[in-house]
């Protein structure tokens, strides 16, 4: 009895202690939750439109723009879950940068090739060809884009969205993007709106360093801001929040490109990416690309000091040293820090590159160098400037900041598909947008465009169009438009208005005598690359003679660089020989002279530009 009783004490001390014990733990994991809250459960677009969407591409052929980035939650890629749907005709794959399964390098040319575990054609969306051709669309009748953008305006993918809703417009094509997160979130938008005058590869697609916005909300903003007029469908994610980052999603990272492996380098990319185009480092080449920065000039103990000085909100800064194994500074060891962060949400990312430039140029202005191409990089032509006279940060902030906010209230919130929404703006409700084609109208006096408007209703029908009752205006005192026909008259800029049925839509014009200001070239591992700088975009013609290129170029005139007539040698390209070229009679003419009789050439589309390259 003596010993029953002491094991009943025992066992009631054993249980006292044991919900204690579970009480300690369940407030502890309580507090825990409270400060940092579990991670959502986010639906991605492929999940949710083949749950409820597939009616959206019955008894069409599908095309599929993706990389390794499109996958469900089980980490199943999109090119298997489509091609083995009885649902869905797979017909065609479509790769931007890196290819569709991630294994080409940044800036690699990326040729087109046949897909070995389903035998569809794959094309690729990058280097010579970024638009989507005629010839690749012959099969198909619906775009799907599947890819995780990280939320700054020089990462290429979010172009190749863009270029791929103009091919849609210009062939009749839809287009449906399979919705994913913005990786740093949808609730700040920083940096100067994009000057035209800025743009390399982007096209007409001008977006602030940081825009804030999901691919589907991009796609949806320029498809009325641009006048596409394209059927888009959104399948839009279930569980996205404005003010989540990648890793509050729960949705496994897959890395979008080799130099961006975790959340936290997409974290810090918009920010960080502002080093580059000067002679410091963003760290590629290491295991820490955008996270560790330097130069070997560089006295790492002091920026530290200097960076912590400046209380920048939501990271810290140690002293790194490090040794790049490709890129800038391959096998030397540079000075630096490694940027950690603390909290996302807080960051300024523009204010956080550009204090990094400003920092490290403090420290010996004699050995920084920042490239022309900043302007590019950055999209304002004066910030180069502001940061070669060492003007404050704060400044070159508000240098901009007028036009970000009226961008961001008149345009890219009217356009939000997720909670929550900016100053009670109400969600984007789907409406009839109109389109105009062709896309550019850039013209010479002289010449004349025949202008068509297309477009589909709020349920994605097509508009039945009578091009005979469009109501056109015009802008600024440049031509006039008649029986659809676009009549230039003056030199200059302006806008048409084309109005149908209560809905407008606007596209620029320019009216300019086409300028030749430089030819130039340079041989790359794949193609040899011929460039002709313009004053602006504008229609010419290529034919293929008796091994030679022929380009034409209607009302133009030297730029006052060339002669009037003469000839480049190219001794180190193994496709191209010379060039020759002559104005005449108000015309352009420029013969590359090919070494050999079959060879295939590329025109990638570059603003004020004209580019051919021929493949090696």
């Amino acid at each position: 009895m003596k010993h029953r009783w002491s094991w009943l004490l025992l066992s009631i001390v054993s249980i006292s202690v044991f919900l204690l014990i579970s009480s300690t733990e369940t407030k502890l994991t309580q507090a825990a939750k409270a400060d940092h809250p579990p991670k959502g459960n986010v639906v991605p677009g492929i999940e949710v439109f083949l749950e409820k969407h597939l009616d959206w591409v019955k008894n069409k052929r599908v095309g599929l723009i993706t990389n390794p980035t499109g996958i469900n939650r089980q980490l199943e890629s999109d090119i298997n879950l489509l091609y083995q749907n009885n649902d869905v005709h797979l017909t065609a794959l479509f790769g931007p940068e890196h290819g569709i399964r991630g294994d080409r390098e940044a800036g690699e040319y990326v040729e087109s090739y046949i897909d070995e575990e389903t035998g569809l054609p794959v094309y690729s969306l990058y280097g010579p060809t970024w638009k989507p051709t005629e010839e690749m669309v012959e099969d198909v009748d619906v775009l799907l884009f599947d890819i995780q953008d990280i939320g700054s305006n020089v990462y290429t993918y979010i172009y190749t969205l863009g270029f791929a809703m103009e091919a849609a417009a210009e062939y009749d094509k839809e287009l449906i993007v399979l919705d994913r997160p913005n990786a740093i979130g949808g609730d700040r938008v920083e940096g100067p709106v994009r000057d035209a005058d800025s743009v390399s590869f982007m096209g007409r697609f001008l977006l602030p360093v940081r825009h804030g916005m999901t691919v589907g909300e991009l796609a949806t903003m320029w498809n009325h801001e641009y006048g596409l007029g394209i059927d888009l469908k959104v399948a839009k994610m279930k569980g996205w929040k404005r003010t989540m980052h990648y890793e509050d999603t729960g949705l496994p990272w897959i890395q979008p490109s080799p130099n961006i492996p975790t959340p936290t380098s997409a974290d810090l990319y918009a920010g960080t990416e502002l080093v580059e185009d000067t002679n410091l480092t963003t760290g590629l080449g290491t295991t820490k690309p955008f996270e560790l920065l330097g130069a070997p000039w560089l006295n790492a103990e002091d920026l530290v000091d200097e960076l912590r000085n400046r209380d920048i909100p939501g990271v810290r800064f140690r002293s790194a040293y490090f040794t790049p194994q490709f890129s800038k500074y391959k096998g030397e060891l540079v000075a630096g820090v490694q940027v950690h962060v603390d909290d996302p949400q807080a960051i300024n990312l523009v204010a956080l590159g550009l204090h990094l430039v400003d920092a490290m140029r403090d420290q010996n202005p004699g050995k920084f160098t920042i490239d022309t191409s900043y302007n590019q990089l950055i999209g304002d032509a004066n910030v180069r400037e502001m940061i070669l006279q060492n003007q404050p940060v704060d400044e070159i902030i508000e240098s901009w900041e007028d036009e970000l906010e009226y961008w961001k209230d008149n345009v890219r919130n009217k356009y939000l598909l997720y909670p929550p929404y900016p100053n009670q703006t109400p969600p984007y409700k789907k409406q009839s947008v109109l389109g105009i084609l062709p896309l550019d109208i850039e013209v010479a006096p002289g010449e004349k465009i025949n202008l068509t408007v297309h477009g589909v209703d709020e349920n994605g029908e097509d508009l039945d169009i009578a091009q005979n009752e469009v109501d056109w205006q015009i802008e600024g005192d440049i031509g006039r438009v008649e029986n659809g026909v676009f009549i230039p008259t003056e030199q200059g800029e302006g806008t048409l208005i084309a109005t149908y049925n209560g809905i407008s839509v606007e596209r620029n014009v320019t009216v300019d005598t086409n300028i030749i200001k430089n030819i130039r070239y340079g041989v790359h591992g794949d193609f040899t690359r011929t460039v002709f700088d313009l004053n602006k975009n504008t229609q010419y013609d290529i034919e293929k003679e008796n091994r030679r290129l022929i380009l034409h170029v209607p009302h133009a005139e030297n730029g006052g660089e060339l002669e009037e007539s003469g000839e480049i040698t190219i001794s180190n390209s193994p496709v191209i020989s010379k060039i020759e070229y002559q104005f005449q009679e108000g015309e352009f003419k420029a013969d590359l002279y090919l070494k050999e009789e079959s060879v295939i050439h590329e025109t990638p589309y570059f603003s004020n530009r004209i580019v051919i390259d021929v493949m090696h």
